[in-house]
């Protein structure tokens, strides 16, 4: 059997789908697999050894350029029916990605209209599957998968079986930086932000055990934040922007690391980089999977409720990534540097 996923973005998302595309290898293993996303985060889906094709599709860039978006769409929708899919299972939820999935012209699976995103995308699917919302991102698309495509529900860990791509063009400047724990301290959103005293602290408290803190920076904003740190803390290394591809082949160098709820943070877990994760307004149902990653949520009693992008509390950093110390991430960190 030949199948179409489509789950376009984010990079967390990719990577939460990442088990149940285990899943289905071990359950199907003569089926093929074609998986439609965006063009960022391909070559994560690459990766995988059950993914035979992927196919980079960009409705981001679509929406700058919406002039072409007719032309690229019907481009598309006649390289998809050339493939002969018996079906297409759209694991997104969403309106846009529910239209994707009708291209090929074949029967599209998806959420139902009580566990998608979207519930308007379900007028698009053919057959549907009630998942719960109190099951994390990882559970949900492994019973989804199992659900719609006819095996049983997993009970095992999650597993991303990617494979690590060849050394990255990086190798060298991160090879210098060792030893070094991760910093992954960027995010779209502001109220996710770790504030940049705590961060010293933890910096500090780094370079006592000879530590450096390797902090990737994918835009100005967080260039200057590194930079800004780096002048107060000597230990402090920047990591010009890089592919996602090249940052998951450096992701090993490291002893562990430190991150706020992102993309990068799930990467670290789809390699097994043992580290700690810190949430604050978010829930941690979007958690890592490996087994020597922990978590940590605020003490604040309004986390992780919060649904705005910035915190309504005068502060500088949200109310509950702040009241996150660094003397709990160290106490977390420190055994899995001596484990």
């Amino acid at each position: 059997m030949k199948l179409l996923l489509v789950k376009t973005s984010s990079l967390g998302d990719v990577l939460h789908t990442l088990p149940a595309v285990t899943d289905l290898s071990l359950a199907h293993p003569d089926w093929e697999l074609h998986w439609l996303l965006e063009p960022a985060y391909a070559p994560i889906a690459a990766l995988h050894p059950f993914v035979r094709r992927v196919w980079p599709f960009s409705l981001r860039d679509l929406k700058r350029h919406w002039w072409r978006a007719p032309q690229a769409i019907q481009a598309l929708r006649r390289e998809l029916r050339r493939q002969g899919y018996a079906g297409v299972l759209d694991s997104q939820g969403l309106v846009k990605s529910a239209l994707l999935a009708r291209l090929p012209g074949v029967p599209v699976f998806g959420l139902d209209r009580h566990s998608a995103r979207e519930p308007l995308a379900c007028r698009a699917y053919h057959r549907t599957a009630t998942v719960s919302w109190d099951l994390p991102a990882t559970e949900r698309n492994r019973y989804l998968f199992a659900d719609l495509l006819g095996y049983a529900k997993p009970q095992g860990r999650p597993e991303a079986r990617l494979r690590v791509p060849p050394a990255s063009r990086e190798r060298a400047l991160v090879e210098a930086c060792r030893p070094f724990v991760w910093g992954f301290h960027g995010s779209a959103r502001a109220n996710k932000l770790w504030p940049q005293e705590h961060w010293a602290a933890l910096a500090g408290s780094l370079a006592s055990r000879g530590l450096n803190l390797l902090m990737p920076a994918g835009n100005v904003a967080e260039r200057d934040r590194v930079t800004a740190l780096s002048h107060r803390c000597a230990n402090v290394r920047l990591l010009p922007a890089l592919a996602v591809a090249d940052i998951l082949a450096l992701l090993p160098l490291g002893r562990a690391f430190v991150g706020v709820d992102t993309g990068f943070s799930y990467l670290a877990s789809a390699v097994d980089l043992r580290g700690v994760t810190l949430y604050g307004p978010t829930a941690d149902e979007q958690s890592p999977y490996a087994p020597r990653q922990l978590v940590l949520h605020s003490p604040r009693s309004c986390a992780p409720s919060c649904s705005r992008l910035r915190c309504a509390l005068p502060a500088p950093y949200a109310a509950c990534m702040s009241a996150i110390a660094p003397e709990s991430v160290l106490a977390a960190l420190t055994p899995l540097l001596e484990d």
